[in-house]
C-alpha cells in the first residue's frame, strides 16, 4: 500500500469526500492541514489549481482534483465503489459531477448576502429537486450499497442538516429521500469521523464571519 498525504482545508467539502472515502476503506493516511486565505509555496508548486485536495502518494507523486483522487483510492483497495460494467460506472461518474455541482451551488447558497440570498437558494434547491427524483427508495443512491456517489454527496447533505438544525427545522424537511439518506451517513463512522468534532462550531464561524444571510 502505497504512502498517502492529504493536503486539506478543514472546511473543505471536496477533501470531506476523499477522507470519507479513506475511512470507508480502511486506507491509512496522513493529513497536513493548510489555510487557503494564505496558501504555502509549496502547496502551490504542487497544485496546478491551487485547490484542495491534493494526495501525495510515496511522497513524490501527486494528485488532484476530488472526483479523481477517490477513483485512485477505489482502485488500490478492493472491493470498487464503482459498477464494473462500463455504461453503470460511466453514469456513476456523471452523478459524482452533478454532486460537485450541488456543493458549488450550495456554497452560493451558504455565503451568499441578502441581497443574493434567494437567487441562490433558488438555484441550489433546483438541483436538490432533480437529485431527489433520481435516487433509489432505499438508503444510498443506488440502493443498499455505498458508492462513490454517496462519498460525493454527504459532505453537501451533512452541510444542509447543520443549517436545518440552527434553525430548528427537520433536516431536508422538502426532501424526503435526501433526508433518508442523510440519516444513514449520520450512521456511519466514515462520514461521522470525516470531520473534526469542532466542525459544526468552525463552519458557523465561518459563516458569520461572511455575514451569511443564511444564519438569518
Amino acid at each position: 500500500m502505497p504512502k498517502i498525504e492529504l493536503i486539506s482545508f478543514e472546511l473543505c467539502p471536496f477533501v470531506q469526500r476523499s477522507v470519507i472515502t479513506m475511512l470507508h476503506k480502511n486506507v491509512s493516511f496522513d493529513i497536513t492541514y493548510i489555510d487557503l486565505a494564505n496558501k504555502p509555496d509549496w502547496f502551490l508548486k504542487i497544485s496546478p489549481l491551487g485547490k484542495v485536495p491534493v494526495v501525495k502518494v510515496d511522497e513524490k507523486d501527486v494528485i488532484f482534483e476530488s472526483a479523481v483522487i477517490n477513483e485512485y483510492l477505489d482502485e488500490i483497495t478492493p472491493p470498487t465503489l464503482l459498477p464494473s460494467e462500463p455504461l453503470a460506472k460511466a453514469k456513476l461518474r456523471a452523478w459524482i459531477e452533478y454532486a460537485s455541482a450541488i456543493l458549488g451551488a450550495q456554497y452560493a447558497w451558504l455565503m451568499a448576502d441578502s441581497s443574493q440570498y434567494k437567487k441562490m437558494e433558488t438555484a441550489y434547491f433546483e438541483k436538490l429537486d432533480f437529485l431527489e427524483k433520481q435516487i433509489k427508495p432505499s438508503p444510498f443512491f443506488t440502493g443498499n450499497d455505498f458508492t462513490l456517489v454517496d462519498a460525493a454527496l454527504a459532505p453537501a447533505l451533512m452541510r444542509h442538516a447543520l443549517i436545518d438544525q440552527w434553525h430548528g427545522d427537520t433536516v431536508l424537511k422538502n426532501w424526503r429521500g435526501l433526508a433518508e439518506m442523510q440519516a444513514a451517513f449520520d450512521e456511519m463512522d466514515a462520514v461521522k469521523n470525516s470531520v473534526k468534532s469542532d466542525f459544526p462550531e468552525k463552519l458557523k464561524q465561518y459563516l458569520q464571519n461572511a455575514d451569511a444571510a443564511v444564519l438569518a
